[in-house]
């Protein structure tokens, strides 16, 4: 049953993870990638394996709708986890073509192809607005009075598109991440691995004790993967994980490491004009900044919410941020300097000689 499934955005951290695991289990994946993209991160194409699962790769773009109705032939379900997640572009309007027109001609070649069963639709918690003073759950509705940032704006306006297609009988299921980490691509979709890094490397730490949901990617992945089987059509489910401050994140790393907690906290003021001339320095190098004025607003607020739902009805797990992190900084050691040679005997980890040769010799 629902044996072949398309997979959008599979070259991301997310959806490259999520191919992985759909292979393992078994399933036959059409991974929907763009020619430009970096697939280094998926498996090789098979035509089987052991586990009876096999992987195809598939060209194209989810605002190109020929090329998405092509991939739609032939599968079952449809995880759309194909999104743009910067906190900030030159042209902002990418984020409406993608994130929203992205969803729009998903559904419409669901309603074209007439063999889709269900759709997994990867929103975010950013789709619901901060929970400012209290932990929100899948009841939240945003207010659309005002977004930090134009990612957050493009995902809420998919989700009531989303919602939308539910109430006309679309069978379609969605599911909201929090801040996602662990191992895996060192991308913007993996932002904790950016910070870990500049925090290890002197850098101190930005944010103030506001609360996120911190979720580690094999949970998010797993979260996935059991909506389609026990996720209720028309439903939300918020695969989040445990809430805390990025001083939390970066403490517990300095606990599980066993080196001194950061003890500068950069003000966000100051964050906001090295942000702006991140921009300015963008713009002309052409290369996107690591730090926006819109994730500066973002950590201005507080994005905490429960899964508690998820847990009941898709049995989902949510590791705790010891546990994902105590897994994690092994796996990212190698961009820490130059704290690196302190703590690798205090992580255990194999091959860790290896890393510390393999780093001085670049």
């Amino acid at each position: 049953l629902w044996r072949k499934v398309l997979v959008t955005g599979a070259s991301g951290y997310l959806g490259g993870r999520l191919c992985h695991a759909l292979l393992n289990l078994g399933y036959c994946v059409k991974a929907f990638v763009r020619r430009t993209s970096d697939i280094s991160s998926l498996p090789p194409p098979t035509d089987g394996g052991a586990s009876g699962g096999a992987l195809h790769l598939v060209y194209g773009d989810v605002t190109d709708y020929p090329s998405l109705l092509e991939a739609f032939s032939g599968c079952h379900v449809v995880f759309h986890a194909a999104a743009i997640v910067e906190p900030w572009l030159p042209d902002p309007s990418r984020f409406s073509s993608v994130n929203v027109g992205g969803l729009k001609n998903v559904l419409k070649a669901y309603k074209e192809t007439k063999t889709i069963e269900k759709i997994i639709y990867t929103s975010s918690i950013f789709a619901l607005g901060p929970t400012d003073g209290r932990i929100g759950d899948e009841t939240q509705v945003h207010s659309a009075k005002d977004f930090c940032s134009e990612y957050e704006k493009s995902k809420a306006i998919a989700d009531k598109i989303a919602l939308d297609a539910a109430a006309e009988g679309v069978p379609i299921v969605l599911v909201y991440p929090g801040v996602i980490y662990g191992p895996g691509k060192f991308t913007t979709g993996n932002i904790v691995a950016h910070m870990l890094v500049e925090r290890f490397n002197g850098r101190g730490y930005v944010g103030q004790e506001k609360g996120f949901s911190f979720c580690h990617i094999d949970d998010v992945v797993q979260g996935h993967i059991a909506a389609v089987t026990k996720g209720r059509l028309g439903e939300r489910y918020l695969l989040t994980g445990q809430n805390a401050s990025f001083k939390d994140v970066f403490d517990i790393a300095a606990t599980i490491t066993q080196t001194t907690k950061p003890g500068f906290r950069v003000p966000l003021f100051l964050i906001e004009a090295f942000a702006w001339l991140c921009v300015l320095f963008s713009r002309i190098t052409g290369k996107l900044p690591l730090i926006s004025p819109p994730m500066v607003r973002v950590l201005r607020h507080q994005w905490a919410y429960t899964c508690d739902k998820a847990k009941t009805e898709l049995d989902y797990n949510s590791r705790s941020l010891r546990e994902g992190l105590m897994e994690m900084l092994p796996r990212i050691r190698v961009f820490m300097l130059p704290q690196l040679e302190e703590i690798v005997h205090l992580v255990h980890i194999p091959d860790c000689n290896w890393i510390i040769n393999h780093k001085r010799r670049i």
